[in-house]
């Protein structure tokens, strides 16, 4: 419903009020692949460069723009990129001067390094010992409830993984997954003495339950694995993002990329925005520098940011912290799976490790509570979560608690939740109430736009996102801003969703509502219909 709509030759505002749960946007598209031959690991000859939907053919429009020196060797059509190689012998000037030149012609969103990514652990000397991490989660308790449920899939974004490990096999899918490093259909581990972390990750979110046979994960969920990361442990953004879309295109329930690094690409936010927007909900690792800043990709908002603590409950060591912090889980010498050639069994610590115990306990909570969306899943996991003492920069909200996720209803308001002497309020950790309004507009070209105001529901939200669901042949981009009556536009907004489709999203936590928020719909090109979603959680 909308009133107070005030009509001009290129403008609309709208107050937007409650009209009821409404769908969230939602992108489809085919699964990607690496061009054979392509290397994998690093590719820091390449360039990324985004291109509008409204194009039909990405690479020919790139390839118009493409020095003799240079070429087109990657296209993924559903996030709308393509990658082009450089020499080895090139300097990093003519990327730069590349990069500088594309953005500025038609129909190219944007431009940037292919970054390198890397796993996300510290390697401690392998020990073969007790587990503790599923009992300090109480996964342990949680098991009488359930033991998960292989309805639940659980993607592992990483280095390859041993799918035929003995105690993971069972979890494994039939067809274990795909790999983008390489380019081909099998993701298993090219050198399995060096490449186990994605092994290790694997274990650590679902080793199999009650078989009796050495370690447990968290939950009974089915894994598939994308490798992305070779058997140096690197990979290159492109391949992660193509591996998260994929992942997506499955129908995976829970995405884990226990990676990082790179700092923020267009690509990469596109990639865990079309999962977010897929119904995925995506754990990332929040990094190993020790740092006091999330790394990315776990700093996107569509990323639900893990720190790591030891076995005492203190953060390690290793782990960065901050504002981006949603949750913390054990990430200190945790034993797990890792390949038959190192042993079978070992103990690595990291972020890496901590985040597939929060994945691992997500696939639980859905075994529990099957009809929670990602956004709902999210809230729950924070709301259940034990505060540990901590500061909320420290462990977010809490320690995932996986006896608490699945024995809470979460239409019952949520569980306690933590945040130490900062309250632990970051980011739609309250019981999962949500409200949402929905309007539905259209754009001429690229000339046009539609503004909207945002009156809050709720007092103090926890979170509220945007949503954009416009046309496929168009390219229509999203703007926001919050704590000010001035219009959002592409050129002054607090936070905004410039995809190369009309499929947006925005994810703000603890969003400031002093004053009404302000919505801008912009055509980049294009013309057509579209619907405007937002949602508030408390």
């Amino acid at each position: 419903m909308t009133d107070d709509i005030e009509r001009g030759d290129m403008m609309r505002r709208g107050f937007l009020k409650l009209t009821g749960a409404a769908a969230g946007a939602a992108a489809t598209g085919g699964v990607a692949s690496a061009r054979s031959g392509r290397n994998p690991g690093p590719k820091d000859e390449e360039v990324l460069v985004g291109v509008s939907a409204s194009e039909a053919d990405i690479g020919s429009t790139v390839a118009n723009y493409v020095p003799g020196n240079a070429e087109v060797v990657h296209a993924n059509e559903t996030l709308s990129y393509v990658a082009v190689k450089f020499p080895a012998s090139a300097a990093d000037a003519a990327r730069e001067n590349f990069i500088e030149a594309i953005t500025k012609k038609e129909w190219i969103k944007y431009a940037e390094a292919n970054a390198t990514y890397e796993t996300q652990y510290s390697p401690s000397d392998p020990q073969f010992g007790s587990q503790y991490a599923p009992q300090q989660v109480n996964a342990d308790d949680a098991w009488d409830t359930t033991l998960g449920d292989s309805a639940v899939t659980v993607a592992v974004v990483d280095t390859g993984a041993q799918y035929d490990h003995p105690d993971l096999a069972a979890n494994y899918a039939s067809d274990p997954g795909s790999d983008f490093a390489d380019g081909d259909d099998d993701p298993y581990p090219d050198a399995p003495s060096d490449e186990y972390h994605g092994t290790h990750v694997s274990g650590c979110a679902a080793a199999v339950v009650d078989n009796g046979t050495g370690v447990a994960g968290q939950s009974n969920s089915t894994l598939i694995n994308g490798r992305a990361l070779d058997e140096t442990g690197s990979g290159s953004t492109a391949d992660i993002a193509d591996a998260v879309q994929w992942a997506a295109d499955q129908g995976a329930d829970v995405i884990n990329l226990s990676l990082g690094g790179g700092g923020y690409t267009d690509t990469m936010k596109n990639a865990v925005s079309y999962a977010d927007s897929n119904g995925a909900l995506v754990a990332a690792a929040a990094g190993n520098s020790g740092t006091s800043s999330v790394s990315y990709p776990a700093a996107y908002a569509e990323c639900l940011a893990v720190s790591a603590v030891d076995s005492n409950e203190q953060l390690a060591s290793f782990s960065q912290y901050g504002e981006g912090v949603e949750l913390c889980a054990p990430g200190v010498n945790v034993l797990s799976t890792t390949t038959e050639a190192r042993g079978g069994y070992e103990e690595l610590s990291g972020t890496s490790m901590a985040t597939p115990v929060v994945s691992g306990v997500a696939g639980l909570a859905l075994a529990q509570w099957s009809s929670l969306s990602n956004n709902e899943l999210r809230s729950h996991l924070k709301g259940t979560a034990a505060d540990i003492g901590l500061s909320s920069q420290e462990q977010g909200s809490g320690q995932v608690d996986a006896l608490a996720a699945v024995t809470t209803d979460p239409s019952d308001g949520g569980g306690g939740g933590g945040g130490g002497d900062d309250g632990g309020d970051d980011g739609g950790d309250g019981g999962g109430d949500t409200t949402s309004g929905s309007v539905d507009g259209s754009l001429s070209g690229y000339w046009d736009y539609d503004d909207y105001s945002w009156l809050w529901n709720y007092d103090s939200p926890s979170q509220v996102v945007v949503e954009l669901d416009g046309p496929a042949d168009a390219d229509f981009d999203l703007y926001v801003n919050t704590g000010t009556t001035s219009d959002a536009s592409p050129g002054e907004y607090d936070y905004r969703s410039i995809t190369t489709d009309s499929q947006e999203r925005i994810t703000i936590d603890d969003p400031d509502d002093s004053t009404a928020m302000q919505v801008d719909v912009d055509s980049y090109s294009g013309s057509g219909s579209y619907t405007l979603t937002i949602t508030e959680y408390q």
